[in-house]
Order: C-alpha cells, then structure tokens, then sequence
C-alpha cells in the first residue's frame, strides 16, 4: 500500500510527486504514455510556478534549460517574415517585478518534465493505464494493468480526458470543446527574421509561431484543416520560401471547463482532470501548478496526523473559485486572439494597410499579475489585472527582503512559517511543524505575528504568544 496514488504523468502530476516527497509521503505514479511527452505544448511557466520550483530548489534548473527573459514577448505580425504591427511584453517574463524574487520563463513542455521527474526518486510507472477504481473506509483500489494498488488517497492529474474523473462521473462546467488544433513542429532556419527580434511567440493572422527550443525548432499552431501539406501550409505561413522539415504533428482540441468537484472522498482532482482552459495567456498548467502545492501540504498533514479532516475540504473550498476565475479569463484571452486573427484576415483580403489593427492588448492578455499572485482564498472579490500585496490571512505572503538577504518566500518549506518581530516569544511547541523567523514590517505589533502555510498563504495573525489557533486555521 502506498500513502498517494499519482494518475498522470505531466507537469501537475510530476510536481506533485516532488512536493510530496518533501514531506516523506510515500508516492507511485503511473502514466499510461510509454514516455513523457515529446510536443512542447504547455510553454509558459509563470512566475507563481516559479516560486513554487524555487522552493523544491529546481528554479535555477528549469531557468537554465529556457529562453533568454528577451524572448518573454508576444509580436504581432501579417506573417513570421513580415514586420511587427504590435508587441506585448509578458509581465512577470520579459523581466523581474519587485513582488517576487522569481520570474516566469518560456520554455517547452518537453523540456520542463525531465527536470521535474528529477526532483523526486520516488517510482513512477510508464505504460500503465488506471481502468478501474473503488473506495473504502481506508482508501482507494485501483486496477492499473494487471496490478491492484491500494492507497490512503488517489490524486488524479491525468489530463483533459481524465479516466478517474469519468470512472467517478463527475460533471463538468463550461463551454467544452471550443476548436480543433493542429502543432506541426519542424526545423528550419528562421535567424535571419527572428533573432533580433525574438519572442516566444509571434502571432501571425495564418496561424502562432513558437521556438520550441533555445537552441533551434520551431512549431506552429493552426486551426485544423483537411490539407495535410504541412510544408506547404507552414511555408505559407512563414510568408517566404524557406526549407523546413516536419519533425511531429500533433491534433488536439482546445477544450474549456472546470469540474463540478474536485474531490470525491479520498479522491481528489487536479490540473487539466480539474480543470482545463484555452492556452492563450499561458493560464493552464500554472494553474494546476498552483493547486497541487495547495493540496499536497494538506495530504501530508492528514497522513501525519496533525490535521482534521476539514483541512483537506478546503482545496476544494479554495481552488475551484480559482479554477472558475482563470477560466473566464482564459477564454477571454482565446477570444481576444481569435478575433484578432480573424480581423487581420479580413483586412488583409481588403488590402487594409496593419495602422488600422485592432490588438489584444497585454493589459487583457498578459498583464495578469492580479491572478498569478493576487488570488485571495475566501473572497469573494476577484482579483484585477494588477497585484497588490497584502499581508492579511487568505493571501499569498507578500515577497520581502530579509537581513540576510532572502526572500521571506526562502523561509517556507515542510512547515509552518511564523513571521514576527520577538521569535523568543513564540517558541513554545506548536501542534504543527514551525519555524520562527523574525521580521519587522506589515504593521506587526511587538508580539504579533504572521502565521503562514507551506504553500505562502497567510492562515492566521496572531496576537498572543504561546496561544496557537485550533483546528489548524486554512
């Protein structure tokens, strides 16, 4: 019997088996591909995701494998060839903010997995497809292949089409499928019209552009259409004749929707199985990203002991608010584009010169700060564009500069983090991992203090020393 059953084997499902593995949870994975991944798909990693990586101490890794911050930048153009009409910088990307002592990266799918099924040694099983699926009093039983496998609790990241979610018929909310898509990833020499000006993507009216590497490849990503002459499609979108050869062609569908719920007893939900949103903006695997480190802090308490059952209902509680706000924007933002596309076209045909082009500005797109890192658990106030920090409970811990000079973000780990101005006077025994760390700011009186989660979000003020809040507030 193992602690968590992982389904899933993409970023979520691999994150998670990371964090898990921080706490000493015993974890197996299983994916039904015989692989990871071989398409770029997912490209953007926000700079929430980020943090998240800082604190399983892959950052640097994951940083060091994509682009340059020069290429977190989105360029509107007629075709790949033919000169910016409008560019965006991608907030958060292009370059640091002062809220975070991390900043998101563009890089592919494929090259952040490897790096994430590092950063744990726990045992991961490829070619193993879940088909069946019960619950007890102690757990679950899954059939996967040919095995058995009983677990405390099941976490299923296993993508759009997830086989627990149907096995357990949960409903889904939202518009569903919205269009078919077509990757072509291919290789050509694009330098002499990209590398002075580079982007991570360049949104053209026949279809977006991505380097899918530092080092070379490219994909492009088009509605589906019954001509199969890749060479030709994507030569005619690149609006010059260049040499190209296809390396992989992948179909798939944009799909839109949260489910009805993410958790059915010792089950739960997460990334695209929870969840899943068009990819414009970059809003989807962050997302799920953003919800296994929610979760896999509670599943840790609940094995350890030094938590009531009610800790783990607020994931739910949590997250799903989030998953249906990001999901508005995230079709807000495919819409934007689509219609962006659409407009070009049709000028274009007119022989409209690109002054007169309507854009998607980034102050809808990729201005999203007040999302990424402005969520506040318990509210009913949905975050803006912008994020303003703010030190309440229900809110992620703002970044600030220690004396030493760490982020205030370095002193979480497996444990609860108490920020005060006195650490002498909280050091009677908690009934939970703690760690003092002084800190004078956000209004604290001499005694107050901070108490924040694993996952960064303030759970408590605290104005009175060796009093500890029960149960654990979330």
């Amino acid at each position: 019997m193992t602690d968590v059953l992982i389904v899933g084997g993409g970023p979520v499902g691999l994150t998670a088996r990371a964090l898990l593995a921080r706490w000493g949870v015993r974890t197996l994975l299983v994916e039904k591909r015989e692989k990871l991944s071989p398409f770029p798909r997912s490209r953007l990693v926000n700079v929430r995701s980020m943090e998240i990586f800082r604190q399983l101490g892959i950052a640097d890794t994951v940083r060091s494998r994509a682009f340059a911050p020069r290429f977190g930048r989105i360029r509107f153009r007629d075709t790949l060839f033919g000169p910016d009409f409008g560019t965006a910088a991608m907030t958060g990307v292009h370059a640091p903010i002062p809220d975070s002592p991390e900043f998101g990266v563009v890089t592919s799918q494929d090259r952040l997995e490897p790096t994430l099924l590092a950063a744990a040694d726990d045992p991961m099983v490829f070619g193993a497809e879940l088909t069946g699926l019960s619950i007890s009093d102690d757990g679950v039983t899954a059939v996967v292949g040919d095995q058995t496998i009983h677990a405390r609790y099941l976490l299923a990241t296993d993508g759009a089409k997830s086989t627990v979610r149907s096995l357990l018929s949960i409903g889904t909310d939202g518009p569903g499928a919205l269009s078919d898509m077509t990757t072509v990833v291919f290789d050509a020499d694009l330098s002499e019209w990209s590398a002075a000006e580079p982007a991570g993507v360049y949104a053209t009216a026949h279809g977006m552009f991505l380097p899918v590497y530092p080092e070379g490849g490219w994909a492009w990503i088009s509605p589906s259409t019954s001509d199969t002459d890749w060479e030709s499609l994507v030569s005619q979108a690149i609006g010059s004749p260049v040499a190209i050869k296809v390396q992989r062609v992948q179909q798939w569908t944009i799909t839109a929707f949260v489910a009805s719920s993410f958790r059915v007893g010792p089950v739960f939900l997460a990334g695209d199985a929870a969840h899943t949103v068009p990819g414009a903006g970059g809003l989807g695997m962050n997302t799920g990203l953003a919800g296994v480190h929610n979760l896999c802090w509670k599943l840790a308490a609940s094995l350890q002991g030094w938590a009531s059952g009610s800790l783990l209902d607020s994931y739910q509680s949590e997250r799903l608010p989030v998953a249906q706000i990001t999901l508005r924007q995230a079709v807000a933002n495919s819409r934007l584009m689509e219609s962006a596309a659409a407009s070009r076209r049709a000028q274009l045909l007119a022989g409209t010169p690109p002054d007169d082009v309507e854009l998607p500005w980034s102050q809808q797109y990729f201005d999203q700060l007040g999302l990424v890192l402005g969520v506040a658990y318990g509210s009913t106030v949905e975050p803006g564009t912008d994020y303003v920090p703010t030190p309440l409970p229900g809110h992620r811990m703002p970044h600030l500069r220690l004396p030493d000079g760490r982020s205030t973000l370095d002193a979480l780990g497996e444990w609860f983090t108490v920020f005060t101005p006195s650490p002498d006077a909280w050091q009677s025994p908690a009934p939970w991992p703690v760690r003092i760390q002084q800190v004078t700011a956000w209004d604290l009186g001499p005694q107050d203090a901070l108490l924040v989660r694993p996952d960064g979000y303030i759970a408590a003020r605290l104005t009175t020393p060796g009093t500890w809040p029960t149960p654990l507030p979330t």
